[in-house]
């Protein structure tokens, strides 16, 4: 399968600043990919080299194998971006300023309707920019970024001043982009939000790309332990931690739940004491690394 993006050695200096450093790795068509990192990791100057808007000091970029950056337009036509900070012409209305971007793809402007419909804006799309929240220029430009059923998807930040609802509607809408063959990147810093709408981490410090693959695939690499939390009848706490034996140091919630670590090797014996306590154990469930703790594992791995 032809890679939608191809980014290989990309270097991306500023005087004696490396933003980027010898950043490898390829995205396929259909895929949700998280990129992670903390601020200054590169994620934006990353962005930017996809968009074609600087230039790598070493290596290559090429998006729809064009380089994003070169006087080829079809690219940047396939191209959909949301920056983390949106701002329009204030004295523009949400209409106007999607037939503007439209007209700039070379779109028909006839499907703005659609896309006004899409992010929840129909009722004020006549209305000025100035008036909207901050939350609706959001959406307007989730709109934006949609114009022209991009192949490649990069948002910043997308769901900042977003509602739960929306929040919930924006996730549907990039599935729906993703079964229809797109690529969506999405940078963002609430990992609890990526964490299961993603198929791919790509997780970078300090210019370099640290963490690269499936979340499950990243927790193989981690090795974390997993949380273990047990639920017991009243006064069974006891009970349950000497089934334990020494396998796990647990931690005791409320008199009646049980929490303990298990590393993958001791998951198993871990669980099959616990079923084997019988009635008293009220409910099992097993928690595995989250993707903010592999993010902090990572990183430290890349500290000094």
């Amino acid at each position: 399968m032809t890679s939608l993006v191809d980014i290989r050695h990309a270097t991306k200096r500023y005087g004696a600043i490396e933003a980027v450093r010898d950043v490898s790795f390829a995205l396929q068509p259909g895929q949700t990919v998280a990129l992670v990192g903390h601020n200054g990791a590169g994620k934006t100057t990353l962005i930017k080299l996809m968009l074609g808007l600087v230039r790598p000091t070493e290596g290559s970029i090429r998006i729809l194998g064009e380089d994003p950056a070169g006087r080829g337009i079809e690219a940047r036509r396939r191209l959909g971006y949301l920056p983390e900070s949106v701002s329009f012409n204030t004295a523009l209305t949400g209409r106007e300023v999607l037939a503007f971007y439209a007209r700039l793809k070379s779109e028909p402007v006839d499907g703005i309707k659609t896309l006004l419909d899409r992010v929840g804006l129909s009722s004020a799309a006549d209305r000025r920019i100035g008036t909207y929240s901050k939350g609706m220029r959001q959406r307007l430009g989730l709109a934006q970024a949609l114009i022209g059923n991009p192949r490649l998807l990069l948002l910043d930040e997308p769901t900042t001043g977003l509602d739960p609802g929306l929040r919930m509607e924006f996730y549907d809408i990039v599935a729906e982009l993703r079964d229809r063959g797109a690529t969506v990147v999405l940078s963002s810093h609430v990992l609890t939000e990526l964490e299961e709408r993603t198929e791919r981490v790509l997780i970078v410090s300090r210019g370099r790309l640290v963490a690269d693959g499936t979340i499950d695939a990243l927790r193989r690499i981690a090795d974390l332990p997993a949380k273990v939390r047990v639920s017991v009848v009243d006064g069974a706490v006891e009970t349950l931690r000497s089934l334990m034996g020494g396998l796990a140091a647990g931690r005791t919630f409320n008199g009646h739940r049980f929490e303990f670590d298990a590393t993958a090797s001791q998951k198993i014996e871990l669980l099959r004491r616990a079923a084997g306590a019988g009635d008293l154990v009220e409910d099992i469930d097993v928690i595995p690394p989250s993707l903010d703790e592999l993010y902090a594992h990572f990183l430290r791995k890349e500290s000094p």
